[in-house]
């Protein structure tokens, strides 16, 4: 059987050669319905381009780095798989790299990915990222980079981020409103803007409805179920209990909900409140109530400004800064008092 050609694309639509070539390879000249009839063509006769020649001619490898912290996380891993579906149709695929919240491990990421020559890099930062040296030196060849979640506003490119400020402002005051007001906040040692963020809205939220900031009542620790288990010990042994719990994310405030109900004691209770939405927060008992981050159209976001970036000659000239509200998911761990 004969294998479809960019010229027998060209001839199916009564197009040239080279507008073809161009639409397959997303040059901005290129008009969206021009693009999309030669994508849809191309599917249709099976077309699929050669790799190898495509990239000596061009220059590009059409593959993308993704560094996550975990794909463990269902928040990261939806991201990933809505990256991937985002690009698909424009010929990338992807490569993922975990950093497993170690700045060693992505500094080697950053590395790695430099050497396959990838086009860009997608990149939420680890927990230890407090130097950015290789991301600039990415930055520098030119090549997009797009930060998500956890960023760095000393690098000057595009980000998509979760409204932070809210996201911890509407978690504190969600409880407040269900009668809750000795409420403990649960965020991690290391400086990261997202949650330096949730911890104003935390505070912001007790100020608006005329309650003081009680800094014991702010915890510092790890993200893990281990961590909200050694955090929830901790609150067990104090003689006066809080009331509610704002925890880092849903792994840790399932550490948290674990080792209360092991001391007898079940939320609502004490009130407990994670986010991210993970997936097994619906299904724990009782159920886990969380800040919803949407990933998927985190993702999605992540995709377009590659494409935008990567069809620009000047890929840093307009950058742009997606911020997406959160919402509280209510479930039963906060049910009313």
């Amino acid at each position: 059987m004969k294998k479809t050609t960019i010229y027998d694309i060209a001839k199916a639509l009564n197009v040239t050669v080279s507008t073809v070539s161009r639409a397959l390879s997303g040059f901005p000249a290129i008009s969206d319905s021009t693009r999309k009839a030669v994508i849809e063509t191309a599917k249709q006769l099976n077309y699929s381009p050669n790799k190898l020649a495509s990239a000596l001619k061009s220059g590009k490898t059409y593959t993308i780095g993704v560094i996550v912290p975990s794909v463990e996380a269902h928040f990261f891993a939806t991201i990933i798989d809505s990256i991937e579906e985002g690009l698909k149709d424009a010929g990338y695929r992807i490569i993922v790299y975990q950093s497993k919240e170690s700045l060693t491990k992505e500094i080697d990421g950053v590395k790695a990915l430099t050497e396959a020559q990838v086009d860009g890099i997608i990149a939420s930062m680890s927990l230890e990222t407090n130097n950015v040296s290789h991301f600039e030196a990415f930055i520098n060849q030119d090549k997009p980079l797009i930060l998500f979640d956890r960023i760095n506003m000393a690098l000057e490119v595009p980000t998509i981020t979760l409204n932070d400020f809210r996201a911890g402002f509407i978690a504190t005051e969600h409880l407040l409103v269900n009668g809750y007001q000795n409420i403990v906040f649960v965020t991690t040692t290391h400086q990261i803007k997202i949650f330096e963020n949730r911890l104003k809205g935390y505070k912001a939220a007790l100020e608006a409805n005329g309650l003081p900031v009680n800094e014991d009542n702010i915890l510092f620790g790890g993200l893990s179920i281990a961590d909200g288990k050694t955090i929830g010990t901790q609150l067990l042994k104090r003689k006066k209990r809080p009331d509610a719990i704002i925890a880092g994310d849903d792994f840790t405030a399932l550490g948290i909900m674990q080792q209360l109900k092991s001391a007898g004691i079940t939320p609502p209770e004490i009130g407990i409140i994670g986010f991210a939405n993970e997936t097994f927060s619906e299904y724990v008992t009782p159920s886990l109530t969380t800040v919803e981050q949407y990933p998927a159209n985190m993702g999605k976001a992540c995709a377009e400004m590659f494409l935008d970036m990567i069809r620009s000659l000047k890929p840093y000239e307009n950058i742009k800064h997606f911020v997406i509200e959160p919402v509280v998911i209510a479930r039963g761990s906060t049910a009313k008092k």
